[in-house]
């Protein structure tokens, strides 16, 4: 059955996006950042997978 999300092995869940995302600091000023999910599906990939920073998505 497909319910239209596919989520990679490497990225966050909902469940595990919505227990870190109040965490997280609210842009006041200045830039703004980017997605924030994404940034730490990329820090999440690099420790599960095991390689260098430069070697990250």
């Amino acid at each position: 059955m497909d319910h239209g999300v596919v989520i990679c092995r490497h990225e966050l869940s909902d469940a595990e996006w919505g227990l870190i995302r109040p965490l997280l600091p609210r842009p006041a000023l200045g830039r703004l950042r980017l997605d924030d999910r994404i940034v730490l599906n990329g820090i999440v990939w690099k420790f599960r997978a095991g390689v260098p920073w430069r070697g990250r998505p």
